[in-house]
C-alpha cells in the first residue's frame, strides 16, 4: 500500500527459528552464587561482569551447556568469545543452578 516497502523482520520467519512467546519460552533455572563465586565476582570490572552475566543467563536457560567434570556433579562452561568460565552444578529438579566459581 502507498508505495511503501514492507518492514523487514529482524528474525527468520521459518518455524524452526521463529521467536517464542514468553509463555512458551524455556523455563530458566534460578541461579545462586556461593561464596567463592561471590568473592571472584567482587573483583570483576563492570565489563567483565556484563560478559559473565550473558554466560550465566545462557546456563540458566540450558544447564547442559557446560562440560561434565569427571567424578563430580560439577559442570565447566567456557565461553571463548566472551572469555568467561563458570563452574556450576544443577539441583536434581533442575530448578536451581548453583555457581561455585566464575572467571572473566
Amino acid at each position: 500500500c502507498c508505495g511503501r516497502k514492507p518492514a523487514t523482520p529482524t528474525w527468520n520467519a521459518s518455524p524452526a527459528s521463529s521467536p517464542v512467546s514468553p509463555e512458551h519460552a524455556p523455563r530458566r533455572s534460578q541461579v545462586v552464587l556461593v561464596e567463592p563465586a561471590l568473592s571472584q565476582l567482587a573483583k570483576l570490572t563492570a565489563t567483565e561482569t556484563h560478559r559473565l552475566d550473558r554466560a550465566i543467563v545462557a546456563i540458566s536457560v540450558n544447564p547442559e551447556l557446560g562440560t561434565p567434570v569427571p567424578d563430580t556433579l560439577l559442570r565447566d562452561y567456557v565461553d571463548d568469545v566472551d572469555e568467561v568460565r563458570v563452574i556450576y552444578y544443577v539441583t536434581a529438579l533442575r530448578q536451581i543452578t548453583i555457581v561455585a566459581y566464575v572467571e572473566a
